[in-house]
């Protein structure tokens, strides 16, 4: 409301224009309540979003008013005047807009069991700000609208009309100056449109944009005929070198019952190492990696989980058959294509520990993960392995 009345610099347009946003919430809540949804992050994401749409079509139906007004027309004439001419308008916008979203609601995966409530809200918010635009605010406009050519104004309305004209005038200035170099705009634009194609293909992508909380999570493991005395010496040993490096400040470590444990290590804080968090991960692997007997999977952990599995990795291979002799073939073979694949570091699998030996997991872990494209192997209709995160 503020941002609104600092454009509008009167009171009246801006209640008419500010009144839209909780009618168009609260109806949003409504439509949300009805298709069974939930207050979340997600959903309350949508309804912040939203706000910034659903003034949109109310500012453009008082504009278009306003204007009327200055022509001569009286409120009501103005009102219906501006709805005729500007209310295809608003429905063309409205439409558009869903049309955004309408993509997100046919995504599958995780990402599309995320965000289809989140683009349903908004989808529902804008629907509802387009109705009010057609109708309450054009009724506002024709009852409470005045407009008062010769009215005084007062210090603060005379300094931003002062500052929106110098705004208008740099804009005149420059459009002419696009328009009297059509050329060099046209080539701009061309250049614009390549940089935009090229970073679009060239910057890494991602599902949950890495964060440096300043943990390191690493599970370990070791041999299935290790001893719990021999398995806490080489979790020492690792927390020893963990420990020795520049950027840790704290290492805390455990050991199972089996020949699996954890380690946890607390960084310094940012200001006081070199190093974020998956660059401290990238110097450590290796020198943990030369320790004998045992591995440590070293993990930067995401801000937002969305498996309830443990795993040694944030990226998992599942290789599933009705055979157990297919597992244990065609395991191996996945695991040593990974190998070979540039990005892909502390590679195992949980083979030796399924019982059923239905379903055998083979985890992995990159510290850039954008670089592995899923793969699949299928061996007689039996053996498939898919990527998931």
């Amino acid at each position: 409301m503020g941002v609104v009345f600092v454009f509008l610099r009167r009171l009246t347009p801006t209640v008419a224009a500010g009144v839209a946003v909780p009618l168009a919430l609260a109806g949003t809540c409504v439509g949300m309540w009805a298709l069974g949804f939930s207050i979340n992050n997600l959903s309350l994401m949508a309804l912040a979003i939203a706000v910034g749409f659903v003034v949109d079509d109310a500012i453009v139906m008082l504009e278009n008013i306003v204007r009327y007004r200055e022509l001569g027309y009286k409120r009501m004439d103005a009102a219906f005047a501006a709805s005729k001419e500007i209310g295809f308008t608003i429905v063309s916008m409205t439409i558009s807009l869903v049309a955004v979203f309408i993509p997100v609601l046919f995504m599958s995966g995780i990402i599309g069991r995320l965000l289809h409530e989140f683009a349903v809200t908004i989808a529902v918010a804008i629907l509802i700000s387009g109705f009010i635009s057609l109708t309450l605010t054009p009724m506002l406009g024709s009852r409470f609208l005045r407009f008062e050519p010769h009215a005084k104004h007062g210090f603060l309305y005379r300094v931003l009309e002062g500052a929106f004209n110098a705004l208008a005038k740099v804009y005149d200035v420059t459009l002419r100056g696009a328009l009297r170099f059509h050329y060099i705009t046209f080539v701009i634009a061309l250049a614009t449109l390549g940089g935009t194609v090229y970073l679009f293909l060239t910057m890494p992508t991602g599902f949950i944009p890495s964060q440096d909380s300043g943990y390191i999570f690493g599970p370990t493991q070791a041999g299935q005929d290790i001893s719990f005395e021999s398995m806490a010496k080489h979790a020492r040993a690792v927390a020893d070198v963990a420990l020795a490096d520049p950027n840790t400040e704290s290492i805390f470590t455990n050991v199972g019952d089996s020949n699996t444990g954890i380690l946890f290590i607390r960084l310094k804080p940012r200001k006081d190492r070199e190093l974020d968090v998956d660059h401290a991960i990238a110097q450590l692997r290796p020198k943990i990696g030369r320790i004998p007997g045992i591995m440590a999977f070293l993990q930067n952990p995401p801000p937002i989980s969305v498996s309830g599995q443990n795993n040694n990795s944030s990226y998992q291979m599942v290789v599933q058959s009705t055979s157990l002799q297919d597992i244990y073939t065609w395991a191996p073979r996945l695991m040593d294509a990974m190998r070979g694949i540039q990005g892909i570091v502390d590679i195992t699998s949980d083979i030796p520990w399924n019982e059923s030996g239905l379903v055998a997991h083979t985890t992995l872990t990159s510290p850039d993960a954008t670089s592995i494209d899923p793969l699949r192997i299928d061996a007689a209709g039996l053996v498939s392995a898919t990527m998931r995160s």
